[in-house]
Parts: structure tokens; C-alpha cells; sequence
């Protein structure tokens, strides 16, 4: 197998040739078709994230082929699943047990403390593994994986908000517009300010306004959803709402929050973090996609420009998202 990897933080991922990894009991053996890149990829690469595990292949939107799988495993060969973030949880924690496995004490994340999709063939756990359609295109699947989930447990966490904000309009974004259009919502796109093309973008997508992160919208938020890890959106956000909305931090890294004055949270307006996901959150917006449907706009780059995906992201280069593609894996 080939892969990416990534040695030291802040460094360039290099390519390895690896034997290929062999399934334990209740895993399974990808080759993978796609993996998308996702903004928490960036936090890993850039040490935003402590302590990931080195050498570590990062990717956690994954679409694949079981190829192999160990003892207990039920899912066929040549079945097609998609592998999401959360890669195992420990069963008996008092989150675990109480539904909230996303809360998990002793966690494993998929391209974060386990190896993940940046690569030809990967390790999976079968139990967190989703069945995915054949008929379904591999690199347009791929960023539901946790764009399309992430920003569905974070529309959840707005509650029925009918105009909901959308802060940092990119691969979470695209995805979560589409959902609130066919749900009846109206939505605003925040960008970086001047970003005429990103705002255009948005309206394609369904967004009734998009401006700049430092305007006003035509009408107050009765909830807003940030995407942009970037900790003066939060005081922003909170002025665009209406008294009783809510503000959703989606992202799993963010920079700091400024200080802000208390009549911004005054009138129950509240502050509320997504984290990670649970499989119900997966099995839930898997089901919903194809009924609504779900279109990702997508760029596909080879499993050796990895490092290009990751600059172009983080340059704010890219409509929609990044998908890696193993030269002869996609189906």
C-alpha cells in the first residue's frame, strides 16, 4: 500500500510504501476509492490538535472497498462503506452508556490516533463503518463523511431555527445549505469579507443573502452555525441574533474568543460546541442525503497531492471540498 504521512507536526506529508495492513477481530481492510480533506485535517497537519499520533495518515472522510476482515466481521467482501471520524469508542464510559458516544473517555479518531484515508488501503473498525450505496459516486460521497455529518449535528444543535447563519462557507457549509433549503429555512452565508466569488458560491448553493463576516444581514439569525475556526466570529454571530437564538460552534479547534460585552449573550441567547459525532448522527444523515438530494461540490486531487488538497484548503482556494483519489482504487 501507498500513503502520506505525516512524520512531525507542521511538516509536509511524504509518501510510504507500507505492507498491506492485516484486519484483527471485528476490523476490516479498505481499498479505499476516496477520502475527503477536511479543515480538521489542517488542525492535525498544523499541530492545532495536541498530541496525534506519529507518523500518523491522516483522512477521515473515507469511501472504500472491504477487501479483508477479521474474525466476527459480517460485512461481505466488495462491500462498500464509508469510515467517519469517530473510528472506535470504548462501550462502557458513562457517555457511551448514556447514548452520547460522541463524548467518549477513551476515544480513537480516524486520521488523528489512528491511521485514516490519505492512502490506498486502510484499517477500519467494522461496528463504526457505514454501508454505503454502489451506485453512489465515490468522490462525491466522501465529504458527507464528515462535512455533510459535522454540519448535521451542528443544524440539530440550532434547533428549528428558520433563518439560520452560516459562518465560513465552505465544504460543512455547502452541504448544510442544501439540507436547510429542503427543510424550509432560510439561510445567510457569512464569508471572509470580499470574497465575491465564495459569496456567489453560496447563493448557487441556495444561501437568500450572502455577505461578508463583518456585515450585518438583512434580518436577524434566530441561530447561527460557525464553520470558520475563528474564535471573533462568536461575538459577531451572537450580535446578528435574535433574543432567544443561538450560536453553534461546529468546529473541533478554534481560536481564542475575545472578550465580549454580556448584552450580547443577554435575552437567552446562548453559546453551545458540536463535538465529534455519533453513529446515529451518521445513520440518520446517510439516510436523508439521497431524499433531499444532497450535492457536493467537489475537487479531486491524487493520493500524491495531498499536500496541494491541504494548501489550496487552507488558502481558502477551493468551492465546496477536497478529495483524494488512489490512482486505480475508484470504482
Amino acid at each position: 500500500m501507498r500513503a502520506m504521512v505525516l512524520q512531525r507536526v507542521g511538516e509536509r506529508l511524504v509518501t510510504e510504501e507500507r505492507p498491506d495492513p492485516i484486519p484483527g477481530p471485528g476490523q476490516i481492510r479498505l481499498r479505499i476509492e476516496a477520502c475527503g480533506v477536511c479543515r480538521t485535517d489542517l488542525h492535525v497537519v498544523d499541530g492545532d490538535l495536541p498530541d496525534p499520533k506519529l507518523p500518523i495518515v491522516p483522512g477521515h472522510e473515507i469511501v472504500g472497498r472491504v477487501e479483508a476482515a477479521g474474525a466476527g466481521v459480517t460485512l461481505p467482501i466488495g462491500a462498500r462503506v464509508g469510515v467517519p471520524w469517530l473510528g472506535r469508542t470504548c462501550g462502557h464510559c458513562p457517555y457511551c452508556l448514556r447514548a452520547r458516544e460522541n463524548l467518549c473517555d477513551a476515544p480513537l479518531f480516524t486520521g488523528y490516533t489512528r491511521d485514516g484515508g490519505f492512502a490506498t488501503h486502510t484499517i477500519a473498525e467494522a461496528a463504526y463503518a457505514f454501508p454505503l450505496d454502489d451506485s453512489l459516486d465515490a468522490v462525491a460521497t466522501a465529504p458527507l463523511l464528515c462535512a455533510g455529518l459535522i454540519g448535521w449535528r451542528s443544524l440539530k444543535a440550532a434547533g428549528d431555527a428558520g433563518t439560520v447563519g452560516l459562518y465560513g462557507f465552505g465544504a460543512a457549509a455547502h452541504i448544510v445549505a442544501q439540507v436547510c433549503r429542503w427543510q424550509g429555512r432560510r439561510v445567510f452565508a457569512f464569508t471572509r469579507p470580499g470574497d465575491e466569488a465564495g459569496q456567489a458560491f453560496a447563493r448557487a448553493m441556495g444561501a437568500d443573502w450572502a455577505g461578508g463576516s463583518d456585515e450585518r444581514p438583512p434580518a436577524p439569525l434566530d441561530a447561527a452555525i460557525l464553520f470558520a475556526p475563528v474564535g471573533a466570529l462568536v461575538p459577531a454571530a451572537l450580535a446578528a441574533l435574535r433574543k432567544g437564538g443561538r450560536v453553534v460552534c461546529g468546529g473541533i479547534h478554534m481560536s481564542d474568543i475575545p472578550g465580549f460585552p454580556y448584552r450580547l449573550l443577554w435575552e437567552e441567547r446562548s453559546l453551545v460546541s458540536v463535538a465529534n459525532l455519533t453513529r446515529a448522527d451518521g445513520e440518520e444523515f446517510l439516510a436523508l442525503a439521497p431524499r433531499i438530494p444532497v450535492r457536493s461540490t467537489t475537487r479531486a486531487y491524487p493520493l500524491e497531492q495531498a499536500n496541494e488538497a491541504l494548501d489550496d484548503l487552507r488558502a481558502g482556494r477551493l468551492e465546496g471540498a477536497a478529495v483524494i483519489v488512489p490512482e486505480g482504487n475508484r470504482q
